[in-house]
């Protein structure tokens, strides 16, 4: 391996967010490639030969594989984002994309989502990392759209890059969440990611009779689109408990001295209530979502139009999307039909493994009174496209939180920042996982 010198992550995450990498979705993004060039430089200065594969001119994504001192262990898959949200500068207390420290925070879009995670990476090389497994690094494009040019364009494209990787660890999970137990103790929660809901953005057509707005009309497209989005809105859908969810309610209720009744969904209900802050994190991943989000139909207010159309944004539970699809198709009724915009099935690794039991280890180190969960991601990462590989995906990018800090409220928000003593406590901990597991 080359020299190494030292490399601060702090600054190395400062570096990644001065990269304007923008992505507004639809093929158009900003800044990648000079991102990815920078990535694929940091680690060649220290040894390790990346190189960058760009699925469209300037979509760049940057690949690289570290050998491990045991070669028959299965191969680690470390993956993360180069692309962020839109900031709106004006709204913001400091640049988006200045990467300054202030007040012991490093601002800026990214900063959580999830720049961090990659400079902690990098960092880690820089510091003489020494697998035990191979570890597959993947920086790439695109996840903050529909990864078409990044996560699920690789798993397409170049499968064998990840040939032999059992598991992988990214964003949304190992972050300290304090949560005060019912002794008045407060416990350091790290929900660690074992679980994604599905995705499925849909678009509604209703059709119906066009004609002028004066005359009775019982075959309006707009009023057959409006009360099947009202059903849509109005269904309470039940509640369903996944592995993850339950080992995180059980686990978690046990830290905290909550009492805890799974026997009925409003008995879940109330215990997840009875959890307080802990429970913000389950509660959107108890049961199905369906989301009206848009809303389109006709062109001018005298003229009933033909067509109406919609879009609604649905989040699935592992093992529920036959029975979701079916309840919808009934609630949509007769003269308004779906399909797919985006259809990415749910993710779910084993919440009890030698892959969590590391991370726990790694976590316990640096913080010996850490209480590590599983837990299901209401949203969705790049593990709905490695997942299908048969990589075991785990939320995995650790930070060490003070008391009362808005982390959720962080990703896409305002006044992106994250603690530099968190990110330092992270990189410990990465490292020392990465090294073990």
């Amino acid at each position: 391996m080359a020299e190494r010198a030292p490399a601060d992550v702090v600054g190395v995450c400062a570096d990644l967010i001065r990269f304007d990498t923008t992505n507004h979705g639809g093929g158009d993004a900003a800044g990648e490639r000079e991102a990815a060039e920078y990535v694929a430089d940091f680690l060649g200065r220290y040894g390790v030969s990346a190189r960058i594969v760009e699925s469209a001119p300037r979509r760049a994504n940057v690949l690289a594989r570290i050998p491990g001192t045991d070669p028959a262990l299965p191969a680690l898959l470390v993956q993360g984002h180069l692309d962020v949200v839109p900031a709106g500068a004006a709204d913001w207390s400091v640049p988006p994309f200045s990467g300054e420290v202030r007040d012991g925070f490093l601002w800026g879009r990214g900063a959580v989502d999830m720049k961090d995670f990659c400079a902690m990476v990098l960092a880690a090389v820089a510091e003489g990392l020494r697998p035990r497994r191979d570890l597959v690094l993947a920086f790439v494009a695109d996840e903050e759209d529909r990864g078409d040019f990044g996560a699920h364009w690789l798993v397409e494209r170049h499968p064998s890059v990840f040939e032999g990787c059992a598991a992988a660890i990214s964003e949304s999970g190992g972050y300290s969440c304090p949560v005060p137990a019912a002794d008045g103790r407060t416990v350091r929660l790290y929900p660690v990611g074992t679980a994604e809901r599905g995705t499925a953005h849909l678009r509604l057509t209703a059709r119906g009779r066009a004609g002028h707005g004066s005359r009775p009309n019982d075959d309006n497209a707009v009023v057959r689109m409006v009360e099947a989005l009202h059903r849509i809105a109005s269904h309470r859908w039940p509640v369903r408990l996944t592995p993850a969810v339950q080992a995180f309610v059980e686990r978690t209720g046990a830290a905290l001295g909550v009492p805890v009744d799974l026997s009925s969904g409003a008995a879940v209900e109330a215990t997840v209530a009875r959890l307080g802050v802990a429970g913000s994190l389950v509660l959107p991943t108890i049961r199905t979502s369906t989301t009206p989000t848009v809303l389109n139909a006709g062109y001018k207010v005298n003229v009933i139009p033909s067509t109406a159309t919609a879009q609604v944004d649905v989040r699935l539970l592992p093992g529920a999307e036959d029975e979701v699809f079916a309840v919808l198709d009934a609630l949509l009724g007769p003269g308004v039909t779906r399909e797919f915009i985006t259809h990415q099935p749910p993710v779910q690794a084993p919440v009890d493994s030698p892959w969590l039991d590391a991370m726990a280890a790694a976590l316990r180190a640096e913080d010996p009174d850490a209480v590590v969960v599983p837990y299901c991601l209401g949203g969705g990462t790049d593990a709905k496209a490695f997942s299908r590989l048969g990589i075991a995906c785990y939320g995995f990018a650790p930070l060490a939180l003070p008391e009362g800090f808005p982390y959720r409220a962080m990703a896409h928000g305002v006044d992106e920042r994250v603690p530099v003593d968190g990110l330092r406590f992270g990189l410990r901990v990465l490292k020392r996982f990465l090294e073990s597991a």
